[in-house]
């Protein structure tokens, strides 16, 4: 199965130890989708917006890799499952069932994010911009 990664997860050696199975393959931008960061959690979030999109990880991951998943996103309570198709191939992200406004992540947690857009050589200034642009609003 494809998952596309736009959080923590895309921390290579987090999300390795999450999923054991999982494979990086690719960096990848999901369009008409925008990066925010929202509930009590300050966690990262996706939602529709048209012109603008995602950066992000695409992995492979197994069955047993999507069930771990599924309880670390707090599925579907928290996070509910969004599918999309790339290049004719159906991945499955993640997307909050609430959509409460925006909270500044923790330093810790940007950190972990900062590290896995390193490690899937996403460029950084998306990320700033998604908190520049959230903070704006």
């Amino acid at each position: 199965m494809l998952y596309f990664a736009y959080g923590s997860n895309l921390h290579h050696f987090q999300m390795k130890r999450r999923c054991k199975d999982s494979k990086f393959l690719k960096k990848i931008n999901l369009k008409d989708f925008r990066l925010t960061f929202r509930s009590k959690y300050r966690a990262a979030d996706i939602e529709p917006k048209k012109n603008c999109f995602v950066t992000g990880g695409l992995f492979e991951i197994s069955k047993s890799d999507e069930k771990k998943l599924d309880v670390y996103e707090d599925y579907p309570i928290l996070y509910k499952k969004y599918f999309f198709f790339h290049y004719g191939k159906k991945v499955m992200t993640y997307t909050m069932v609430n959509k409460s406004s925006f909270r500044f992540p923790t330093e810790r947690y940007l950190k972990v994010i900062r590290r896995g857009y390193k490690d899937c050589d996403l460029n950084e200034k998306y990320l700033n911009m998604a908190l520049r642009n959230n903070i704006s609003n």
